[in-house]
C-alpha cells in the first residue's frame, strides 16, 4: 500500500515551526546566559574609620570570587602626590587641577604585599605606591581630600568606571550612597568608638607607627566629625542599606555573615531573571 505524502504546504510549516523553536530556545537559552552572567554582583560597604570595612571587603571579595577595590587608596594616592608637591590641602583650585592630571590605577596585590596586608597594588601615575599610601599623614590629607567637591567628582567618576561590569566589593564612605547609589547589596558596617580606636591603634603598632591609644580615640573622633558634617558626600547610611554591627565580631564572622546576604539577594536576581526569560 502506498504511503500517504504530507502536502508541500503542511512539510514548510512544519519545518518553518521546528526552526522558530530552535530559534526560540536558542534565544531563551541566550537569555538564562546573560541573565546567568547578571548574577555577579555590586556591592557596596560603608562606614566610618577603623569598622573594619578594608578588611571586610577584601575577606567578602575572596568567598565570593568577586574583584576588591579600595576606593581609599585612590584618595591616598593624591594625597600622596599633593604632599611631594607641597600643595595646600586647602588649595582646592590647585588640588582640582592635580587631580585632572593625575592616573591612579588598582590592581589585584601580589603575595607578598596581600601578607604585608595590602588590599590592592596601588600605581600613581606609573609608580607603584602600594606602601608609600599607608602613613597617617597620607590618611588625614586624603580625609581633607574627600571634602573637597571637584576632587571627588573626578574620582568617583573613575571608581564607577572600575566597577561598572559587577562582580565587585568596593569599601568607603559613600559607595552604596553616591558611587553606587544602585548597588545589588549595599552594607553600612558600624562598631563602637573605642573598639575602633584599639583597632586603629594595632593597626599602627604594626607598622611601627608610634602613636599613643589616646591620639588614636582623638584621630577616629575627628574622622567621624569630619566624615559626617562635611558638605560633599557625608557619612550617612542609605536607606535601603543593611546595618552591620560588628563590635563584638571578627572579620571571619562578619564576612559569613555579608556573604550569607549576598547569596541570598543572588537567589532574588536569579528568580527575576527567570521571570522575565
Amino acid at each position: 500500500m502506498a504511503q500517504a505524502l504530507l502536502p508541500v504546504r503542511f512539510c514548510l510549516a512544519l519545518v518553518a515551526k521546528m526552526q522558530w523553536k530552535s530559534t526560540w530556545r536558542k534565544k531563551r537559552t541566550a537569555r538564562s546566559d546573560r541573565a546567568t552572567q547578571m548574577l555577579k554582583l555590586t556591592i557596596a560597604i560603608d562606614g566610618p574609620a577603623g569598622s573594619g570595612k578594608s578588611s571586610l571587603a577584601k575577606r567578602v571579595a575572596l568567598l565570593l570570587g568577586y574583584l576588591y577595590l579600595d576606593s581609599g587608596a585612590m584618595y591616598r594616592a593624591l594625597a600622596l602626590k599633593a604632599l611631594r608637591k607641597q600643595i595646600s590641602f586647602d588649595d582646592f583650585v590647585a588640588l582640582d587641577k592635580l587631580a585632572r592630571a593625575t592616573h591612579i590605577e588598582l590592581q589585584p596585590p601580589t603575595s607578598a604585599q596581600e601578607a604585608a596586608g595590602s588590599k590592592n597594588c596601588v600605581f600613581l601615575d606609573g609608580e607603584e605606591v602600594t606602601q608609600a599610601i599607608r602613613t597617617p599623614e597620607v590618611a588625614q590629607g586624603a580625609s581633607r581630600l574627600a571634602t573637597i567637591a571637584g576632587v571627588r567628582e573626578i574620582l568617583v567618576a573613575e571608581q564607577q568606571r572600575a566597577g561598572a561590569g559587577g562582580g565587585v566589593v568596593m569599601e568607603g564612605r559613600d559607595i552604596g550612597t553616591v558611587v553606587f547609589p544602585l548597588a545589588d547589596l549595599k552594607i553600612f558596617l558600624e562598631a563602637s568608638p573605642e573598639v575602633r580606636a584599639d583597632r586603629r591603634w594595632k593597626e599602627h603598632q604594626e607598622k611601627g607607627e608610634t602613636m599613643t591609644l589616646a591620639q588614636v580615640v582623638e584621630e577616629v573622633h575627628e574622622r567621624d566629625r569630619r566624615d559626617r558634617e562635611r558638605k560633599v558626600s557625608p557619612l550617612v547610611r542609605a536607606s535601603d542599606a543593611v546595618l552591620v554591627d560588628n563590635t563584638a565580631m571578627d572579620v571571619e564572622q562578619t564576612a559569613r555573615l555579608v556573604v550569607m546576604l549576598a547569596r541570598e539577594r543572588e537567589r532574588e536576581l536569579s528568580k527575576a531573571a527567570a521571570r522575565e526569560a
